[in-house]
């Protein structure tokens, strides 16, 4: 695994937070704490997208966000734990995961590091 796939994990998690931080913000500490994530998010998938291909790149970034980002309500929030989101989950996670290991590499850009 070469960093910019590094980058789009770690930037996924930053997005997880910056959602759940536009819900859940209620005084300047936080809203400082959630405007620090997204541009943290941001500044490492455009990082990823200069050595993979772009829709990749947000294809994996958006699928992990939403994933963490559901997983997290349902495990920090209360949000009901239903089977079907959970299969949803697992589906949108295989198809990321398709995604690494199919389409995720361009010989004109990637660059192993």
């Amino acid at each position: 695994m070469n960093r910019s796939w590094i980058f789009i994990i770690i930037g996924a998690l930053f997005e997880v937070m910056w959602v759940i931080g536009f819900k859940h913000a209620d005084d300047i500490i936080t809203w400082l704490g959630t405007i620090f994530a997204v541009v943290i998010s941001f500044y490492l998938i455009i990082v990823a997208s200069t050595k993979l291909p772009v829709g990749t790149v947000y294809a994996v970034f958006t699928g992990l966000g939403t994933a963490g980002t559901v997983l997290s309500e349902m495990i920090l929030f209360d949000e009901p734990v239903k089977l079907t989101k959970l299969l949803l989950i697992a589906l949108l996670l295989a198809g990321v995961l398709g995604l690494k290991l199919v389409g995720g590499s361009s010989k004109s850009k990637e660059v192993s590091e």
